[in-house]
């Protein structure tokens, strides 16, 4: 309340158009822009073998996590969100993913959510670490996370409605526990999904009305794009993926320029080996565990 929210503070000293904005669009399906962008896959993939030979594993999906944390680090309108038609600068750099489970049947195909925080600062090894440490319990089904959280609530049906309600109202106002701002994968600063692991092409994925989540990357199977050049038509390999966007954080200008930011890391790896030389915020980021 009183534009302070457990994960976020309330900003008004920006373009009033972009203020208005949540007036004309409520919710975040109103305000959803799509685009595919299509990440070259060579840099990526020979910047995994050279640390592959250094004894160290680094994925695509790192590479791209890292990649969005150093972009929020230079350009931290993205990291904004919308809530009660009021716009808010998030505290943290929160980034939720979609883990597929280790199935004990081929048949099977459960997944869990998981929410990982990082520093503004993060080095793509330090992200890469995280995200293995978060993923291997849940992917060994032996973490407390989301799925469990709602197979109990769903236990208790008639409770479904009235919790997800009285969330709603609390949210609202900036007034749903801690706790549970910690457990809601909708409330990130970025959604991610590997489609590829199950072999779909990239796809434009909603964006959640509950919570208050603003963008959301879903990688597809690699792709052949074929591109003309001096010396002829070449093929190249590509890694689509499907963004979708809350249009209402932040102008289109800003967008670009996060998304040039976030080209170049793509394209140069090693440039997530060491600390941005400064941060910009529009809040004090919260410390996390």
């Amino acid at each position: 309340m009183f534009g302070r929210r457990a994960d976020g503070r309330r900003i008004s000293d920006i373009d009033p158009i972009i203020q208005f904005t949540p007036y004309i669009m409520p919710t975040r399906n109103d305000a959803s822009n799509q685009i595919t962008v299509n990440l070259d896959y060579e840099p990526m993939a020979d910047y995994i073998r050279t640390r592959s030979k250094q004894g160290v594993k680094i994925t695509f999906m790192d590479l791209i996590i890292a990649a969005y944390v150093r972009t929020v680090s230079q350009h931290p309108e993205v990291n904004r969100f919308v809530m009660n038609r009021q716009i808010f600068a998030r505290n943290q750099i929160v980034v939720s993913l979609t883990v597929l489970k280790n199935a004990k049947d081929r048949d099977s195909l459960d997944e869990d959510t998981i929410k990982m925080h990082f520093a503004p600062d993060a080095t793509i090894d330090e992200v890469a670490q995280e995200v293995a440490r978060m993923v291997a319990p849940a992917a060994n089904d032996a973490a407390d996370g989301t799925s469990d959280f709602a197979g109990k609530i769903v236990r208790i049906r008639p409770l479904v409605k009235f919790v997800v309600f009285l969330a709603r109202i609390l949210d609202r106002y900036g007034l749903l526990p801690g706790w549970l701002y910690d457990l809601s994968p909708f409330h990130c600063s970025m959604f991610i999904t590997n489609l590829a692991s199950i072999g779909l092409p990239a796809m434009y994925h909603h964006l959640y009305n509950f919570g208050n989540t603003s963008v959301f990357l879903a990688m597809g199977k690699f792709e052949k794009q074929y591109i003309n050049t001096k010396d002829g038509i070449k093929a190249k390999t590509v890694i689509p993926l499907g963004v979708n966007t809350d249009e209402r954080i932040c102008g289109g200008a800003s967008y670009a320029m996060a998304c040039g930011c976030f080209i170049k890391y793509i394209n140069n790896p090693k440039l997530l080996e060491e600390r941005p030389e400064s941060i910009k915020t529009e809040t004090e980021y919260k410390p996390f565990k």
